[in-house]
């Protein structure tokens, strides 16, 4: 291909993103960032490079994330053991102690650090400044019953004002899924749920869900054919088929289009700019949660 063959093609698609860059300037767009784009360090430049574009073109980013694999990384090093009920991790006061110092201190610094090597973009936020999230304390379900897993909590309430603040003076929040209760305990909470959760309260435009998979599949693991686009009626009708993983990213879709968001996104995360492929592309990749019922 020669260079002006090369040029053309760029042009192309750039020319391919201006409807789409027109549609959302100026809108709210929520990114839950997690799986194994975290810990590949070419994955987080590119997702960093695409937020700050997403930013430049007048579109407000704002990311949650948690950070799994680094939390049970820092508790092998310190000796204590990982325990999960029904796919949550048993949270005991010394390891919300872990959760915290890992989320907060470690994770959100590598992520506004990469966002901020663009220019002065990213600010840290933990669930618990300006009362963010406040979180009740949640049982793991087991075989219909209850089962006490420790500092685990369900975001109940959402304050957006500081990040409707931040997102005003044309900063990119990182938001950390730790929170407070009314008890005056500290909550480890699902960063697929608080995504949702605050997408709800700040209106957003979209809820994307960057994940390990290439979005929700029609019949795994009988074929790998991806669901492009599906409604919340059609989508809580699947959700007790679902894999134990795929449940509380789907469920946090749900909760989103059901409380307003008018699309919420699952998005294959080991994608190289897949945030950038979804939004700015007619194509779009993964799968797509509209409000509504079956067509």
């Amino acid at each position: 291909m020669s260079r002006t063959e090369q040029a053309q093609q760029k042009a192309a698609i750039l020319v391919q993103a201006l409807p789409w860059l027109g549609h959302f300037q100026g809108r709210t767009i929520v990114v839950k960032f997690g799986g194994n784009a975290m810990t590949d360090a070419a994955l987080m430049d590119s997702f960093a490079e695409d937020l700050v574009f997403l930013r430049l073109a007048g579109i407000r980013p704002v990311i949650v994330h948690g950070g799994g694999p680094q939390i049970s990384a820092a508790l092998d090093k310190l000796g204590i053991e990982s325990h999960f009920t029904a796919g949550l991790r048993v949270t005991t006061p010394e390891t919300m102690e872990v959760v915290r110092m890992v989320l907060v201190g470690q994770v959100q610094r590598d992520i506004v650090g990469r966002l901020n090597d663009h220019g002065s973009y990213a600010v840290g936020l933990s669930g618990e400044d300006a009362r963010l999230f406040t979180a009740t304390r949640r049982p793991a379900i087991v075989d219909g019953e209850e089962v006490d897993i420790g500092l685990v909590g369900e975001v109940t309430e959402v304050e957006p004002g500081v990040v409707e603040g931040l997102l005003a003076d044309g900063r990119i929040p990182v938001v950390s899924s730790v929170a407070r209760g009314t008890d005056g305990q500290i909550y480890n909470v699902n960063a697929d749920t608080a995504a949702a959760a605050l997408a709800v309260a700040l209106r957003a435009e979209k809820l994307i869900m960057l994940t390990d998979v290439e979005g929700l599949y029609a019949n795994w693991p009988a074929d790998d054919e991806v669901i492009s686009r599906l409604s919340a009626d059609e989508l809580a009708e699947m959700l007790p088929t679902l894999s134990s993983g795929m449940i509380p990213k789907m469920e946090a879709c749900l909760h989103a289009v059901r409380g307003g968001v008018p699309a919420a996104h699952v998005l294959d995360g080991r994608v190289p700019h897949s945030v950038l492929l979804e939004l700015v592309t007619d194509e779009g990749i993964g799968t797509m949660v509209v409000p509504g019922g079956k067509p």
